[in-house]
Order: C-alpha cells, then structure tokens, then sequence
C-alpha cells in the first residue's frame, strides 16, 4: 500500500510539473498568482513546483514588470537554451530548419532549395542529417537537445512516421520517422524523439497555441504551397481521423469537370488554388515562379495574371463554405501563399462565403498567420517538445544522460 501511494504521489507531481511548464512555455513569463489560478493549486505547492524546475535549469523567477506601485513583480519564465528541438518544414521544393528553444523562441533558421525531380526519400533524410548537425553546432552551451520534428506534405501515420502518400513529392508509403531515427542514431551518439507529422497538421497547432487563434477552440488552417493542405481544431483538439489523414482538405473535389491531381482524382480544390495552378493559369511558366510573381504580374496590368488572381478567389471562396459549413470554426488562418493573395481577392471570397448557412457564416472570420510564414515549422517544434512538456524532470535527466554516455 506505501508504495502503490508513493507512485500515485510522485504521478500527480509529474502531471502538475508538466502541467506548469507547458503552461509557461505557451503563455510565456507569468507571475505565481497566475500559476496559481491556472493550476488551481495552493501558493505553496506552486512555490515547490516553480522551485524544482528552477533547480534542472528550465526556469527562472526574476522581476517583470512594474506594478502599479512602481515595484517589479517577480515573474517565471522558460529558459530557451535550456532544452532545444530541431525543427523542419519540408516543401516541395525547399526544406526549412530551426533551432526552437523552450519557449517557442526561435534561435536559429535557414533555408535550403532542392529540384523537385532530386528529392527523394532518401535525399530527404540525407538532407535532415546534414542540418541537424549543423543546427546543432548553433545551440547554447550545455541545452538539452529534447527532440526532432518534422513536418512533410502529406498523409502520415502518427504512430511510426510513415508517410501515406505525399503527392507533389512522389513519395509513395516512406517510413520517415524510421528512417531519420536510423540515420540520425548513426551520426550521434544520443538521439532524442522524432516525430513526423503532416504540414498543415502542424500549422494548425501552431496558430492555436501561440498564433491567431490562440484563444479559440475552433480552428481551420489551410496552407497554400504546391498543393493545398487542411489542419482542423474541433473543440482544442486536433482532428486526425480514424488513421490519422483527416483533414485533406486540398483533395475535396470542387470541380468534378476540372484537371487531373497527382492524387488521381479530377477536379480537386488544389487543382483550382495551388501554386502550380495559379501559375498555369496566369500563363508563367517554370520551377521558379512564385505566386508572389503572378501577384506583381497582376499588379503590372498582365491580364492573364489578373484574371488567374480572380479565379482564385472564387474557386477560395467555394472551398472555405464547404468547411465553414462542415466544421463552424471561429476562425480560417490562410497560410502559404493564400495569405499573400487574401488581400486582393477577399471581395470574391466573402461574396462566396455569403452562401455559407448563416449561423456558421456568422460566427466565422478568415484571417492570415500571425506567425507569418513558419506556423509549421513551429508547429513541428510543439510536435517535438512533446516528450519534454509530459516529463518535464524525467526527460530532462535521460536527455542528459544520454549525452553524457
């Protein structure tokens, strides 16, 4: 009986640790009477809390701000060269890294261009070894390295890491997550957790924990790159589906008499607002040519790119009352290069949603990042910091015991 109390006693200190520090390094520095009324806990056993994470080095108390009578009030806050993750966005045709401290502080980032055509599965976990490393190089002395995330454009699997099927890649059925485990376990000495997860997924995470929509419930992001992807929110949770490839919002079929997809379905809302699509259509041909081009063209009086911007905005429009309708959410983040083309076609798209049912229609606002252009990079550094946010002592001590053997 006194052990089965120990272990019950020492699993609520677990949970309330975890609970205190991932409340911290999503709302940031916060004072104990702000602990308090968020744990729910006596100042006491608050004080212990704060004072354990203190000790390992994950925390520090020190003055905030001025009160209202002119004194500083003492204020906890993450330390972000305390525990690092590497972070990577991988897209079609560039793979952004970076250094996340806890917090959400982003101490290094850099991006790397690749062909199409070259990046295959293997290329891709060759690539993501090069840039740990060097991303490692570039931590603070003595941080614990806690985890890789990375997010790909594509169906994956949650529970290993395989890749289901990323279109524009060409990739077919990848086990990434094992195969960046494998790679990287070859390369360094200790190697942390991997987790892999699908772009837009991980977007929609980090636009509701410390994004635009960090005080909703309800949440729909939509990334805008070569292809279209979905991360849906219902009630705080990400929702994966029964597999975990809920979402795919790019392959809902919007014009059954329209183009053919690289999934193999006709008419495809990414064969409407896709980059590729945008830039057919405007008549601009080439690997490189941006949306951002077809834009300036537009701007420039090219009529092809005028009408190709206009034409986005209907088929945008179409698409957002479909999930409007499915899912009420509170608000529509517009990421990748929907955020760039919102400003110029938000006429066509409000005159579509207009067609949403009311009361959806009504509860609803469309808004772009607030986290610019990185919500799934951070979204994959959040993906990563998980092991750490639900041990916070546990996996601090393997993390650095790992190291040192």
């Amino acid at each position: 009986m006194a052990t089965r109390g120990a272990a019950t006693q020492d699993d609520v200190r677990r949970h309330n640790l975890a609970r205190m520090l991932r409340y911290l390094h999503e709302a940031g520095a916060s004072s104990r009477s702000e602990l308090v009324a968020f744990t729910g806990l006596n100042r006491s056993t608050v004080g212990v809390l704060v004072s354990e994470l203190a000790e390992v080095g994950l925390v520090y108390e020190g003055a905030g701000s001025a009160g209202q009578v002119g004194r500083p009030s003492l204020m906890v806050q993450p330390v972000p060269g305390s525990a690092v993750v590497v972070a990577f966005d991988i897209r079609v045709e560039r793979t952004i890294v970076a250094v996340v401290g806890l917090g959400g502080r982003v101490l290094l980032r850099k991006e790397q261009r690749h062909r199409r055509a070259n990046f295959t599965p293997e290329a891709a976990v060759r690539n993501i070894v090069t840039l740990t490393a060097q991303a490692l190089d570039t931590a603070p002395a003595g941080a614990a390295w806690v985890g890789v995330g990375i997010g790909v454009p594509g169906t994956v699997d949650h529970a290993d890491g395989r890749i289901r099927r990323a279109p524009n890649l060409g990739w077919v059925d990848v086990p990434l997550g094992d195969l960046v485990r494998q790679a990287l376990t070859a390369e360094f000495a200790a190697v942390p957790s991997v987790s892999v997860g699908n772009d837009a997924d991980l977007g929609a995470i980090a636009e509701f924990t410390r994004g635009v929509g960090a005080h909703c419930r309800n949440l729909i992001y939509v990334s805008g790159e070569v292809g279209i992807g979905g991360g849906v929110i219902i009630d705080g949770r990400i929702m994966s589906g029964a597999g975990g490839y809920g979402g795919e919002v790019g392959h809902m079929v919007v014009n059954p008499s329209g183009v053919l997809c690289r999934c193999g379905a006709t008419g495809c809302w990414e064969t409407e607002i896709g980059r590729d699509a945008v830039v057919r259509a405007a008549g601009l041909g080439g690997e490189q040519v941006e949306v951002a081009d077809v834009i300036a063209a537009a701007s420039s009086g090219n009529r092809a790119a005028q009408a190709a911007v206009d034409e986005v905005g209907i088929w945008l429009g179409i698409g957002l009352t479909n999930l409007v309708n499915l899912f009420n959410p509170e608000v529509v983040v517009l990421g990748g290069h929907l955020r760039l083309l919102l400003p110029l076609v938000s006429g066509a798209v409000f005159r579509q949603l207009h067609f949403a049912l009311p009361a959806a229609r009504e509860q609803v606002r469309v808004e772009v990042p607030s986290l610019s252009g990185d919500s799934t990079l951070l979204g994959a550094a959040e993906s990563a910091f998980g092991a750490l946010l639900a041990d916070p002592i546990g996996e601090l001590a393997r993390s650095q015991h790992a190291a040192a053997s």
